[in-house]
């Protein structure tokens, strides 16, 4: 069997970003007038979630600082449902996968999976809120404002999802999930909008990043303001979310899935695959064979998202925590996204299975695009026949010509620099 030929590129998307984060973060203190909100003395709660968001520690350093300059005491506390395996010392882990840790952002962390009830919804959902947050003087939602990777809506992820399934725990993700697709796309921003209510919110802040994943939005946001500024932001996101270079495809490597870079694995919005119950798959990009070679350690286990692809590796397989991953499926109901596809030996083989069921394509002409992961697709490798199709395109850059495809001694494709 005869791989095709691979070509490096580099997608050249137009981009603003923040340069000076620390001066960005107190300029939005300013904003929000926090010198009449932050009395000397108060314990601050921030909330940080799973995701691998840009520069968070740096971020999060530069909020704790902006609390401590008004004489406050800034405290981080995990916002994530069931990650972590749902225990207070798993989603420590899931930060420090992230590089948020105590030193890096000099804010004490205070994880706990005990959650208060502040309230229900109009229509008699419990809202839950951190023990250690509800205690708390003030609070700071921040979170990334994207595209969710489940539904479509006009709030998605970000500050409201923080504040619900986010400072709510696993108890919160339990009792949205239940009702499925519907907890979580109708019923989270309202469970978000009770929990900002019926806490001590300062305010919240919105991160949100360009197609370089670098951060193009930091923006604080009063209480009252959050679900229509949510909104807009939500606009300006999905105008500036990055994408594959071609829409066809008939295989797609992606060499590493996690936690850290999407809540699903995989961004969803990147592979055009969702498999929830009741959503429509998205009609493009279009995908026949989707490879999964490896899993990133800071996932520690959790392969949710695996589901997705329909080869994988032993390699990945092997580092599997089935304990972590199926606590966090079975809490979102999505089964389908645990599922295992078939385990080949390596990336060789599993390529070689994907071509083979390609049908009517000759091996030489298939059309391969390959990935570090879903948040990093900046700079990819494509098959020679998408290449000559791009090559002339200014919106790419060459940055290695054609060359045979390069396996380690055990089968697996060369890391990308």
């Amino acid at each position: 069997m005869a791989f095709p030929k691979m070509a490096k590129i580099k997608q050249k998307f137009e981009v603003s970003s923040v340069k000076d984060i620390k001066g960005t973060v107190a300029q939005q203190f300013v904003n929000m007038d926090a010198d009449s909100l932050i009395e000397k003395g108060m314990e601050i709660a921030i909330t940080v979630g799973s995701r691998g968001i840009a520069n968070i520690p740096e971020i999060v350093h530069s909020v704790g600082a902006e609390i401590k300059k008004r004489g406050a005491i800034p405290f981080i506390i995990p916002a994530m449902g069931s990650h972590g395996g749902a225990t207070a010392e798993g989603q420590v882990e899931v930060l420090k996968g992230l590089g948020v840790t105590e030193e890096s952002t000099g804010c004490e962390i205070r994880s706990s999976m005990d959650v208060v009830e502040v309230g229900k919804t109009e229509d008699g959902i419990p809202v839950y809120t951190d023990k250690h947050a509800y205690h708390a003087d003030g609070i700071i939602v921040m979170g990334r404002v994207k595209a969710h990777t489940d539904f479509k809506n006009t709030i998605e992820s970000g500050i409201l999802k923080m504040a619900s399934i986010g400072m709510g725990k696993h108890k919160q993700a339990l009792a949205l999930h239940t009702y499925g697709i519907k907890g979580i796309r109708d019923m989270m921003p309202y469970v978000g909008e009770v929990a900002v209510a019926k806490t001590n919110t300062l305010f919240g802040i919105a991160i949100v990043e360009n197609a370089h994943e670098e951060i193009a939005i930091i923006e604080a946001i009063l209480p009252d303001h959050i679900k229509t500024r949510e909104a807009e932001l939500l606009t300006e996101s999905f105008e500036m979310m990055p994408r594959l270079p071609v829409e066809r495809m008939d295989i797609l490597v992606v060499d590493e899935i996690g936690k850290n870079y999407s809540g699903t694995g995989m961004d969803t919005n990147i592979i055009g695959r969702i498999r929830v119950l009741g959503v429509n798959e998205p009609e493009s990009p279009s995908v026949k064979y989707l490879i999964a070679s490896k899993l990133s350690e800071a996932s520690h286990g959790n392969a949710l998202g695996i589901g997705l692809a329909d080869l994988t590796t032993k390699r990945l397989f092997d580092e599997i925590d089935f304990t972590a991953m199926n606590e966090n499926v079975v809490t979102s109901t999505f089964l389908d996204r645990a599922k295992i596809p078939i385990v080949l030996e390596n990336d060789e083989g599993a390529l070689k299975a994907a071509l083979r069921a390609t049908w009517g394509v000759k091996d030489e002409e298939a059309r391969i695009v390959r990935i570090p992961n879903t948040l990093h697709i900046g700079e990819l490798y494509v098959s020679e026949v998408i290449y000559n199709e791009l090559k002339s395109n200014e919106s790419f850059e060459v940055l290695e010509e054609p060359a045979e495809m390069a396996f380690d001694k055990d089968g697996y494709f060369i890391p990308m620099k």
